[in-house]
């Protein structure tokens, strides 16, 4: 692996390719990271685990990987070729999701999981690091935007082609595989998600490293000591627990949900499994992309009329609202109500994502941006991925304890989460304002 020395000058046409295929990683990412939520039945059936224990290997086990290796990839990110970087990390995640069709128990399960977390521990910080390269300041927020698409689009097709790949492989008899065993339906469906990731690899190896912007006084090929990156970030306290805080928590409720929904219209409102998990994913592909955009557009929007604050407004407003959905969808009563109010919601979980990245990138020097990404990353997945879906379980069986209680375990969350994430945004709106004007002096 080069320094990044190596980088040639980057075209619109190279920026808008890199996007492209970052864009596609995304997506896989997030298929094989949701795909877990509609083979759900069939893995409890023959692991014999209950729902807590399937919010473990849904965000905590997953969570785990990145936690260990996120911010070290991105001291490696701020240093060496990026493309490098997220090729490894997409090769290792693709084979840690094949592997999860080939596990035999629980345990074995719960590691692959961890395995996989290295896609969000590579890509994520060296895609955002990419395009503050690539991109003006002006075009940031619609790239991070389309970036965040992934989160819509693979988390829906996750849905929608995971339940048909399921259901096409269900129809023949398991695979007799000599020493690995016995291999299922649901095997396989991790088998077939997990394959498209090394072909995506490899065409991210055909593009040019893009060049770094040399504005800084350090050269971002050096990298910046971790005492001088960790006193930047503690004088800035205030700006960076605000935003990052804020996002953190909204986070567990995006994560509950994600996990969640579809399974409270089964079990609360006896919507067929198929049919919610293709509305559900339908939904989140549709509106879930709507949300990301318009958060995006918007943000680019604002900051053109000088509202100089502009993402961090985006976040109290989606902060003030989305609760207002999640608690009476799954409460209303209705199934049509509440796969109604499911549009609502997942447009307002995705409109706040891609905003706070490009309000992190805005407000931190080029040498250490990765990290400020990794460390924004590193805490959404801690409170969202790891105690987001199990934050829901809990509410349901240690609070209400009763599994007819899982909407009101849905409704419950953003009643114990949204007031602090306000107020964290709050907090940040005057030093990111002083951080953006110095910034642009």
């Amino acid at each position: 692996m080069s320094k990044q020395s190596t980088a040639t000058v980057y075209t619109a046409k190279q920026a808008n390719m890199a996007l492209i295929l970052l864009l596609l990683a995304y997506v896989l990412s997030f298929i094989d990271r949701n795909v877990m939520a509609v083979l759900i039945g069939p893995i409890r059936q023959d692991f014999d685990i209950s729902d807590f224990q399937y919010s473990l290997l849904h965000g905590f086990a997953f969570s785990m990987f990145y936690i260990a290796l996120g911010l070290p990839i991105a001291r490696l990110v701020d240093r060496y070729p990026r493309l490098n970087i997220i090729s490894i990390g997409i090769v290792v995640w693709s084979a840690m999701t094949v592997a999860c069709g080939l596990v035999k128990n629980f345990g074995t399960l719960f590691v692959a999981r961890m395995g996989v977390g290295v896609g969000e521990a590579a890509l994520s910080p060296a895609a955002f690091s990419i395009f503050s390269d690539v991109y003006s300041p002006e075009k940031l927020p619609k790239a991070t935007a389309v970036y965040s698409l992934g989160i819509t689009l693979g988390g829906g097709l996750a849905y929608i082609l995971g339940g048909a790949i399921y259901e096409y492989f269900v129809a023949f008899e398991p695979i007799q595989a000599g020493f690995l065993g016995e291999i299922k339906a649901w095997q396989l469906t991790f088998i077939a998600v997990g394959l498209p990731g090394f072909v995506v690899a490899l065409a991210l190896k055909l593009l040019p490293e893009p060049p770094r912007q040399q504005s800084e006084l350090t050269p971002a090929s050096t990298g910046l000591p971790l005492s001088e990156v960790w006193a930047f970030f503690k004088s800035n306290a205030r700006l960076y627990v605000g935003i990052i805080g804020s996002m953190s928590l909204m986070s567990v409720v995006g994560y509950g949900v994600m996990a969640w929904y579809p399974e409270m219209l089964i079990r609360i409102y006896d919507v067929d499994r198929s049919v919610a998990g293709t509305q559900f994913g339908t939904v989140f592909i549709i509106a879930g992309s709507i949300g990301t955009l318009a958060g995006g557009w918007v943000c680019s929007w604002l900051m053109q009329q000088g509202v100089i604050d502009a993402p961090l407004r985006i976040i109290v407003f989606v902060c003030v609202l989305w609760g207002i959905p999640v608690a009476y969808g799954p409460l209303s009563g209705h199934a049509d109500i509440a796969i109604a109010t499911s549009w609502a919601i997942v447009l307002f979980l995705n409109a706040y994502f891609g905003v706070g990245v490009t309000a992190v990138a805005l407000v931190t020097p080029n040498a250490m941006r990765a990290q400020a990404s990794a460390v924004l990353l590193f805490f959404t997945n801690l409170f969202g991925l790891a105690f987001g879906p199990s934050a829901v379980a809990m509410l349901t069986d240690f609070v209400f304890a009763d599994d007819a209680a899982l909407n009101a375990s849905l409704a419950l969350l953003p009643a114990l989460v949204f007031p602090p994430a306000l107020a964290l945004a709050l907090l940040a709106r005057k030093p990111y304002v002083r951080a953006v004007q110095a910034r642009s002096q």
